[in-house]
């Protein structure tokens, strides 16, 4: 069985970089240690001395009893050799140990310092590296004015001009780190190793851990992409894997969403086609068969027929403008008009519904409302609206158009006093064929696409709309369109 590895997989490239991390950690290590060893030792050895200076010149200028102690102690334990020279005499103070270096050794070098210092940027202060006898053996030397005494104050009989400063000296060993290099070199060679297996293993782990949410919710993926819309994907580890989680259940249920819409639609479509079609059908057979001669038999049979035919021309129509909108193919005539003259000249084609049911059209409106935008899908949008209030206006059969200003803008609302919605299905009314139960009863003729259409033309013309409604109340369909100037 051949084992196959997947090089553009997360697990691998994590693996990959941990790895990486960990050779470049080991090789910088290496760097640091093995060529900068010898220069970061003796910046110590300075950061040290100049520590030691700063110290000193602190307890001298405050006068500290115990400088000379302190002065001792600093030279015994961190092998530290301290003179103080002030009109040519020399204190001197040095570790306390067999190994160390006879004290004139370092005296001899007080000149070379003082000649450094005279020439130095420091101003007050001079560092130098002397070679002190065999190879690889250096000696650091520091040097620091902690006084100048003016020379009028104490008066010398002598020709020479006296060096009236007071110094301190500090020298120290610089021992040879080569030896030292190498005992690092043994040690990081086997910590290098280590190192290595211990990266590899926990890569290979941290690696299959980061993967593993993933490759889970990869799985549930292929199960939604066959159809199973009731997957839900678990996150429960990281963030982004939660949220990628949460992302695709909505996604989940909005396709189940969309799947249940379509299967309805097609039983929908199926049955609103069926219907007019069986009419259609019956009253042709009654025509042939029983209508004969008779004029007023055969002309009621023929109204029925043409009537059904219309409506499977609006539904045929209606479906047909959802899908171009729905395919963004719709393009907006914009255009200057009155919204109050186009709304009433709409309710007047409800006259019929007046003189023949008893229908109440109230009508609210300032006496104009300039607005721009399509005409034509603003009449149907209005339409619409009216057409679904007389569907589900009640028992007093009454609706009720206002339009009034609200800020930069024309607000129109259509009302009834109907049976009204559910909380929980406002969100879902601008959609196709959604009914509040499963079985769909046409209450009135009309297709059924009427409030999406509504929906989509208001989204072409990014208008503000929506739906409020109480159960027993009624509801109220509003949209608003900006407010325009005519010049």
């Amino acid at each position: 069985m051949k084992i196959r590895f997947d090089f553009k997989s997360i697990r691998f490239r994590i693996w990959v970089y941990f790895l990486i991390l960990a050779v470049l950690i080991l090789a910088l290590v290496w760097f640091l240690q093995v060529y900068f060893m010898k220069e970061y030792y003796e910046e110590m050895k300075m950061r040290e001395v100049t520590s030691m200076s700063n110290a000193f010149t602190t307890a001298y200028n405050n006068d500290d009893e115990s400088l000379a102690d302190s002065i001792r102690n600093m030279s015994v334990t961190n092998d530290y050799y301290f003179m103080m020279e002030y009109g040519g005499q020399l204190l001197t103070f040095q570790p306390d140990s067999e190994v160390t270096k006879p004290v004139y050794t370092y005296q001899r070098l007080v000149p070379n310092l003082k000649d450094a210092l005279s020439t130095s940027e420091g101003g007050d202060h001079a560092s130098v590296k002397f070679s002190a006898g065999p190879e690889d053996y250096y000696v650091l030397g520091y040097v620091k004015i902690l006084e100048t005494v003016d020379a009028n104050e104490e008066p010398q009989e002598t020709e020479e001009e006296p060096d009236n400063n007071v110094y301190l000296y500090i020298f120290t060993p610089l021992y040879p780190v080569d030896s030292t290099v190498h005992i690092l070199q043994g040690q990081l060679t086997l910590i290098t190793v280590m190192a290595l297996v211990v990266a590899f293993i926990l890569a290979l782990l941290f690696s299959r851990r980061l993967s593993r949410p993933i490759k889970a919710i990869t799985s549930e993926a292929r199960k939604l992409g066959d159809g199973d819309f009731n997957v839900k994907f678990q996150g429960k580890s990281y963030s982004e894997v939660n949220r990628l989680a949460e992302t695709l259940n909505t996604a989940a249920y909005e396709m189940a969403q969309a799947d249940n819409r379509q299967k309805d639609l097609i039983a929908n479509v199926s049955h609103d086609l069926k219907t007019p079609l069986t009419l259609i059908r019956s009253y042709a057979e009654m025509i042939r068969d029983l209508s004969g001669d008779d004029p007023v038999k055969r002309n009621a049979n023929l109204e029925v027929i043409m009537d059904e035919s219309d409506r499977m021309s609006n539904l045929i129509s209606d479906m047909s403008k959802v899908s171009r909108m729905a395919r963004h193919e719709t393009k907006l005539d914009m255009e200057y008009f009155d919204l109050v003259q186009l709304t009433a000249e709409i309710l007047t084609s409800y006259d019929i519904y007046v003189t023949r049911d008893g229908y109440d059209f109230i009508f609210n409106a300032p006496k104009e409302a300039p607005v721009y935008a399509d005409r034509d899908n603003i009449a149907q949008v209005l339409t619409n609206l009216i057409s679904n209030a007389v569907k589900y206006c009640g028992e007093d059969k009454t609706v009720i158009v206002n339009i009034r200003k609200a800020g930069k803008v024309f607000r129109v609302e259509v009302s009834d006093h109907g049976p009204g919605i559910k909380q929980e299905e406002i969100p879902h009314v601008w959609d196709r064929y959604y009914k509040a139960s499963s079985n769909y009863v046409r209450p009135t003729k009309g297709s059924g696409l009427g409030l999406s259409i509504v929906k989509e033309i208001l989204t072409l013309h990014k208008a503000e709309f929506g739906v409020v409604s109480q159960e027993g109340e009624g509801s109220t369909f509003w949209f608003e369109l900006d407010m325009m100037k005519r010049n």
